[in-house]
């Protein structure tokens, strides 16, 4: 019996019950993207079994879930389109066509604009967005392979890492202009900003570090590096207001940051090249999606324990779910 297994026994199903965020049935469902099937993995968390799969478009690799919590949206790369997706009863509402080369994606917290990264065509696309429709403003080129976006808490700035020019750049959202470009580490993936809109964390997948950038000023500055794992890559909140994970996909681990020290203070294993993580409410379980082993990996928070996977499909990217702990 394998270590997984152990745990698996030793847990009883009561652990699930604990951690589940709705009682009875009718939990909210988990959703997985599965990038190199062009599809996503429907979990029911009451008993973590993969329940059905939603047809995307080709190549999709990330998803988000916009700030009214009405749909979760998927960036289909190679089709050019998005697909909306209810967050309550997993089903497609509608599939957007015409968006050229959407890889990553967010809105403004203000709902009022949809940033979207074009990773393979070197442009990022700003969106007015009224509710309903996204209105293309202005298509902006930039530098090689746009490939993460942080939009700033006051709606006014979005920040895009370039994953293969080693860059860091910030567009202002009401006249779309590109207003300053930093170099960063190797391949820069994710970016976080620190509550107080003072900082940005910039995870360095082909490093071992998260480079944290003061955006305070009129431009950029290198604030310090925190040394975290290879392969460095993703940011979720953990929910309490002052720390952050990120997984490093090379290190199979995955690394907790104290906001306001900007340190390292925790680091627990993760398997098969930890990706993307999704916190649930209550702050009991972690899960994060193994990339290169096709699972989605339950941990506990509190033990820092794998409890248990779910199969899903080839190359999981994306989760999230409608219940999650404050982001």
């Amino acid at each position: 019996m394998n270590f997984l297994s152990r745990c698996l026994v030793l847990l009883p199903a009561a652990f699930f019950a604990a951690v589940s965020f709705a009682e009875g049935a009718g939990a909210p469902p988990i959703f997985v993207l599965n990038s190199l099937d062009g599809s996503v993995s429907v979990v029911d968390p009451l008993n973590w079994k993969e329940v059905k799969r939603l047809p995307t478009g080709k190549e999709p690799h990330h998803l988000y879930m916009t700030p009214d919590e009405k749909s979760v949206i998927v960036a289909n790369a190679l089709a050019d389109s998005l697909t909306f997706i209810d967050p309550r009863t997993a089903e497609i509402q509608r599939t957007v066509r015409g968006v050229l080369d959407p890889y990553h994606l967010r809105f403004s917290p203000d709902m009022k604009w949809l940033v979207i990264a074009g990773n393979r065509l070197n442009h990022v696309d700003i969106y007015r967005w009224d509710g309903k429709e996204a209105q293309l403003a202005k298509r902006i080129a930039t530098a090689k392979t746009p490939s993460h976006i942080w939009i700033d808490g006051k709606s006014t700035t979005a920040f895009v890492s370039m994953q293969d020019s080693d860059e860091l750049v910030a567009l202002d959202l009401a006249s779309q202009a590109l207003t300053w470009r930093v170099k960063t580490g190797p391949m820069p993936a994710d970016v976080f900003g620190t509550p107080d809109g003072k900082n940005l964390l910039v995870g360095m997948t082909g490093g071992d570090s998260v480079e944290v950038y003061d955006v305070s000023g009129k431009e950029a500055k290198l604030a310090k590096k925190i040394k975290t794992g290879a392969g460095a890559h993703a940011f979720r909140a953990v929910g309490d207001g002052r720390h952050v994970y990120v997984t490093n996909r090379v290190a199979n681990t995955i690394g907790k940051i104290d906001l306001q020290t900007l340190a390292l203070v925790d680091t627990f294993p993760a398997p098969g090249g930890p990706d993307c993580i999704e916190v649930l409410a209550g702050g009991k379980l972690l899960l994060v999606t193994s990339r290169w082993a096709k699972k989605l990996t339950l941990i506990d928070i509190e033990t820092k324990k794998i409890v248990g996977q779910v199969k899903v499909g080839k190359s999981p990217h994306g989760v999230w779910t409608l219940a999650h702990a404050p982001r």
